[in-house]
């Protein structure tokens, strides 16, 4: 028999690990573990000082965010008419789930994540992290699941407070602030909070161009200030009828409206001497969306288990953009009126039926009822002689677009039924079987009316090696959900030399099947976690930009389904607390993932990635808690590996490039529990950068007409958040 033989440096690394894991964990003794669930009591809070239940969760290695902070708001808006995610209220994501007294929040602006910043410390009994499947949890499918359990003897009232203000690169100052008031009375509970969140921007950017004879073209300078804050009212009620039933409603409103100034500056560099022309926009942007959500569950003797839920939403969005050329005698001449609005309405109907069939399986039946409808309307304005001028158009000329008033509508039924089985203490499967019928309509200035069915299976297999080590692996076959707005024309912002871009009436749904292959390794005595995601996505009817051009003297494009391709790659990440290094208080954190992707492209019909689709990303992140001075600090470096990034379209091929991002925090808690945060993001201005290089006429024609390289910065935006109880 051959003899394996380990290298030095193999050894020296196995028992380096081996002192590292007997080395003994902060408070270990506090958390408690199983083959699938760990638990972290109140107790082991206490040392951080922690304000709310987000502040605990910081501090949970590979569950939080190691630098903490982000947006306090709870809105915020999923975009006009869906996204490209899953589809289904129900699809668990694959990531990690936050449940409160193992309930989801019903809803998906109004989502669970967003009351943990509103939930006291002192309300916390205990938060677990659940590795395992089980029919008694109220998600399915997901990485793991965080379930954040509160007191139940509580009675008293808390209000919570945050002041906010935040400083920009242009020295502009914005307000901001939280209040958020919680009580149990009898068996309800309920948490109101009212959010002013300051979200203005400022971009700075510059271009230059050259022409396809490598001659320069011109150069651009745009100066864009976006002033907007988000105004948020939210509230969340739960009441238990008693032992075996209970009730949650949730509501949200948001006002997010968004005016925006541009100045711009061209000059020519293909005349001497160089002429230029000066340009503003002003566009007074408008939005606000509301959500209200809520669930109803009863448990039976047999420990059979209904639930129903609801969800029912609409976004607003309305924008007008007026560009004028300015002259050197102060003169304004009006050469774009651009007007858009769009209407996004959601109805989520669900219920299910729980019940055991033998002592370790239980199956969930039941259906699910979703109707999205999307009102989009646009209107062109251009200086065009000859033509009759309209007040309605700021007194340009009607420019005819083709789909521009439309109303998209998806009606959806999607029955399914969901088998748990915990095979053993170590092992356990999740199976789902789903049939989803859907029936979209486009009416207006376009009719169609098609009707598409799926059957959408799910396999979700888990083995605990060790208390320590779980393998997982699943396969899935996932719908995605189509956005709305690429049925109808809308505004193109990404390009200066485009007003809008075409919708198309006959999108299909884009699906995929999903091989996810995932190790995670808990360090012992709570010391950390690593774990390795190696994934790939065999991907149909994908949808990415397309030829739809009826006049070959005005190329047109819109997203389509260009066929089929392949996604694949390998995600590793790590949180670990620095006890080798006498540093227990020392969590650092790692995510490395590395990417790659295959379609042939429409246009040349070459063998490319996917559109924008990048190589992968490097973040590292600290946090350290100094008990003793009640204090803790931290920063964050987030890279993504550039190069091959593009978007390929009819003309021409985008790509882009950034520089990293750089963000430190520093947090004292007073005595009185008052925490006083000061954060900086962007400290290297993070400038990112795009390519577009244009063609005469067709991509495939490789005529080359023009290159422009263009980068923008937003620059260091400095922040105080100050946040207590009474």
């Amino acid at each position: 028999m051959k003899r394996l033989k380990l290298s030095p440096a193999f050894i020296r690394f196995k028992l380096v690990l081996g002192i590292w894991c007997l080395y003994p964990g902060i408070n270990a003794q506090s958390v408690s573990e199983d083959e699938t669930t760990v638990t972290y009591p109140a107790s082991f809070f206490t040392q951080y000082g922690s304000v709310s239940a987000k502040d605990m969760m910081d501090r949970i290695p590979g569950v939080g965010s190691t630098t903490g902070g982000g947006s306090s708001s709870s809105g915020g808006f999923s975009g006009a008419g869906g996204g490209r995610g899953g589809r289904g209220f129900g699809s668990g994501s694959g990531s990690s789930e936050i449940l409160i007294n193992g309930k989801r929040t019903a809803g998906k602006s109004n989502a669970t994540s967003g009351v943990l910043d509103r939930i006291n410390a002192d309300q916390v009994d205990y938060i677990q992290i659940i590795r395992g499947t089980s029919g008694e949890l109220d998600v399915r499918g997901s990485g793991q699941v965080i379930n954040i359990v509160l007191l139940n003897e509580l009675d008293e009232s808390s209000l919570t407070y945050q002041l906010n203000a935040d400083r920009y690169r242009d020295s502009y100052f914005q307000p901001g602030g939280n209040l958020s008031y919680s009580n149990r009375i009898g068996a309800l509970d309920f948490v109101l909070s009212a959010v002013a969140e300051p979200r203005y921007g400022h971009t700075e950017s510059e271009e230059f161009s050259i022409l396809g004879d490598f001659s320069p073209n011109d150069r651009v300078v745009m100066d864009e200030i976006r002033e907007q804050s988000s105004y948020d009212v939210t509230a969340n009620f739960g009441y238990e009828f008693g032992d075996t039933s209970s009730a949650r409603l949730n509501t949200l409103f948001s006002q997010n409206n968004n005016p925006t100034k541009v100045d711009r500056s061209i000059t020519d560099l293909t005349v001497t001497p160089n002429v230029l022309k000066v340009q503003k926009e002003n566009i007074p942007g408008k939005q606000h969306n509301w959500e209200i959500g809520g669930d109803y569950e009863k448990f039976f003797g047999n420990n059979s288990r209904f639930k129903m839920l609801f969800v029912l939403n609409q976004d607003n969005r309305s924008s007008t953009r007026e560009r004028f050329d300015i002259f050197s005698e102060g003169a304004e001449d009006k050469n774009l009126f651009l007007k858009s609005a769009s209407r996004t309405s959601e109805e989520i109907f669900r219920g299910s039926y729980t019940f055991d069939i033998f002592e370790d399986q239980d199956i969930e039946i039941g259906g699910e009822r979703a109707v999205t409808t999307l009102e989009s309307k646009l209107a062109l304005g251009l200086p065009i002689s000859g033509g009759n001028p309209s007040t309605a158009l700021g007194g340009l000329v009607s420019v005819p677009v083709s789909n521009a008033n439309s109303t998209v509508e998806e009606l959806r039924y999607e029955p399914f039924i969901i088998h748990n089985w915990t095979i053993n203490s170590r092992m356990s499967v999740e199976s789902h079987l789903l049939y989803e019928y859907s029936e979209i309509e486009q009416w207006g200035d376009v009719r169609n009316k098609r009707d598409f069915n799926f059957i959408k299976p799910k396999v979700d297999f888990r083995y605990n090696v060790t208390p320590n080590l779980q393998l997982r692996g699943s396969l899935e076959k996932v719908v995605t959900q189509l956005r709305f707005s690429d049925f109808v024309a809308a505004t193109d912002d990404q390009d200066d030399d485009s007003n809008t871009f075409a919708g198309n009436s006959n999108l299909r749904q884009e699906w995929f099947w999903k091989y996810d292959f995932i190790t995670e390794y808990r360090l012992p005595n709570d010391m950390g976690v690593v774990d390795a995601n190696l994934f790939y996505h065999d991907h149909r009817d994908v949808i990415e930009r397309i030829d739809v051009t009826s006049d070959e003297s005005n190329l047109l494009s819109a997203n389509g389904n260009i066929g089929d391709g392949e996604m694949y790659g390998l995600r590793v990440n790590g949180s670990v607390r620095m006890n080798m290094i006498n540093m227990p208080n020392l969590l650092v954190s790692s995510n490395w993932s590395v990417t790659d992707s295959k379609i042939t492209d429409p246009f040349t019909a070459v063998e490319r990635r996917f559109q924008f689709y990048g190589r992968g990303r490097w973040t590292l992140s600290f946090r350290h808690d100094v008990p003793r001075w009640s204090l803790n600090w931290g920063g964050s470096w987030s890279n993504r590996f550039d190069g091959n990034q593009k978007l390929y379209d009819i003309d021409d091929v985008v790509s882009t490039l950034g520089e990293p991002n750089v963000s430190l925090f520093a947090e004292y808690i007073t005595e009185g529990g008052t925490s006083w945060r000061f954060d900086a993001r962007d400290l290297t201005n993070n400038e990112q950068c795009r390519e577009r290089i244009r063609f005469v006429g067709r991509l495939s024609n490789n005529i080359l007409e023009e290159i422009e390289n263009r980068c923008s910065i937003r620059g260091l935006v400095m922040s105080l958040k100050i946040t207590g109880t009474f």
